[in-house]
């Protein structure tokens, strides 16, 4: 049902609670998820950020991942019993939270976030344009996948926030070129978080390890495996999913012609020289050659996500949720998906004079007067109806395991946006993705709402803007 899977969505979205303003219920964020540290070396029996979501109140005031929080509203988190925490993130009474947060970069930083708070039966395009992804999968998909880490930290009990500069260890003169490269993805990453290079006297020696060779092992591919998922990783440089000629981890080595290995080690310089803080290494199983420099730069920021707060120490699982959508800053009622519940300050839609308690009839040609029901039916045979319309090439699993998500056949594009039109379709929301060509061929990014206000009837012309949000995670 769209409309279980919409409050689905709502729950997933953040951090909400509910409190109540008269007798309407309101949810409301801050945007970020955390998590109590059982980490020796970063912010032990203390909340960790993990997660910032787009858009959010929390992304707004510059709360990053991996941020220790070491007070809230002035009261230390070592004070606070654990199950208390949640609630005081997020108090139900107040608009605001005041965070007092460290991280390499910074230290007791203070930061206040509003909360962004909306009724629970309200919907946006964001939530909306996850619930009808399959008109757009190139625009809105997510996805997991699996990278076969071996990550480790120092057993002993020191604080990684006290390393602040790096130095690379003498690169191999035979292969400078490579080292290079890949020394460049890891400094890149490492600056990100806050480090500084330093090479006269680092508080940290970074040290490279790799090899890529033929398999002397190789017996042949599994002749039993006829339809094999293709392997997928997230290449946060290209901001898109990318294909590799990887073998699953459940493939015997004997299947691989080539074997990879790439692996980097931060060294203590500054308290004990020559202890191993923390290393990641990865091992790789390939039908086909792949440069070492090629691998690097797509998977040494994955391995990073795991420096300074390490969550897994093998085969780390990733979410990726990337959604691209046409944003107006209407808020729908779930109930009656064409009444407005709210407009966004400062969006398109109030620019263009859309107001709360509005009904919207039609958007576009596509009258909007169906139930949950009648909309998720339509939704479901569309999909049905438009498949010969995908590209085989392109298909992948999406998070929810479903395994026939495929982008549009380019050639297909007139068929797909006429399916769109059809008034069988009963498809108002593929506004949230006329940018496409696919949807509309125009390439005329306007949209006119027709609107009943009372007694009268308005059409208004709204130019939506297109919000990209990316956001990954270990999961």
């Amino acid at each position: 049902m769209l409309k279980r899977g919409i409050f689905t969505l709502l729950f997933l979205y953040s951090c909400f609670v509910s409190m109540m303003w008269g007798q309407n219920p309101v949810l409301c964020r801050t945007g970020f998820v955390c998590e109590i540290s059982r980490s020796a070396n970063w912010g032990l029996g203390k909340p960790v950020v993990t997660a910032i979501y787009p858009y959010s109140p929390a992304e707004a005031v510059g709360l990053k991942v991996n941020d220790i929080i070491e007070s809230i509203d002035g009261i230390p988190v070592t004070d606070i019993r654990g199950e208390d925490i949640p609630g005081l993130l997020n108090p139900a009474e107040k608009s605001e939270v005041t965070l007092t947060v460290t991280n390499i970069g910074a230290s007791d930083k203070q930061l206040v976030i509003k909360k962004e708070c909306k009724r629970s039966d309200a919907i946006a395009e964001d939530q909306l344009a996850e619930a009808f992804a399959m008109y757009s999968l190139e625009s809105t998909s997510e996805r997991r996948f699996t990278c076969p880490f071996l990550t480790t930290s120092t057993g002993d009990t020191i604080d990684f926030s006290f390393f602040k500069t790096f130095a690379f260890s003498p690169i191999d003169t035979d292969n400078q070129k490579l080292e290079e490269a890949i020394n460049a993805s890891i400094e890149k990453e490492l600056v990100k978080k806050g480090l500084s290079i330093n090479v006269a006297e680092p508080d940290i020696l970074v040290q490279t390890f790799y090899y890529f060779k033929k398999n002397p092992n190789y017996k042949g591919g599994n002749k039993i495996v006829t339809n094999k998922l293709p392997v997928f990783r997230y290449d946060l440089a290209e901001n898109r999913m990318q294909r590799f000629p990887f073998l699953a981890s459940s493939a015997a080595e004997a299947e691989a012609q080539y074997l990879l290995q790439l692996g980097f080690r931060l060294i203590d310089q500054r308290f004990v020289r020559g202890r191993v803080l923390w290393e990641c290494e990865a091992n790789e199983m390939l039908e086909s050659p792949l440069r070492l420099e090629n691998y690097a730069q797509v998977h040494v920021p994955l391995m990073c996500m795991q420096y300074p707060y390490a969550k897994y120490s093998r085969n780390v699982q990733y979410k990726i949720n990337r959604k691209a959508y046409n944003y107006t800053g209407i808020s729908y009622d779930i109930n009656k998906l064409g009444l407005v519940m709210s407009v966004d300050a400062g969006s398109p839609a109030q620019a263009a004079g859309v107001i709360a308690r509005d009904v919207i009839e039609r958007i576009d040609s596509h009258v909007l007067d169906y139930t949950s029901d009648e909309l998720t039916a339509a939704y479901k045979q569309f999909i049905t109806n438009t498949m010969k319309y995908r590209d085989p090439k392109t298909i992948f699993t999406d998070a929810n395991g479903f395994q026939y998500c495929m982008y549009w056949d380019k050639p297909s594009y007139a068929q797909v946006a006429e399916a769109v039109q059809h008034p069988r379709s009963m498809a108002p929301f593929s506004y949230l993705y006329k940018f496409t060509p696919y949807i509309n061929p125009s390439g005329v990014n306007a949209c006119t709402f027709h609107i009943k206000r009372g007694k009268e009837k308005v059409e208004v012309m709204i130019r939506p803007t297109v919000h990209e949000e990316v956001m990954i995670e270990i999961n």
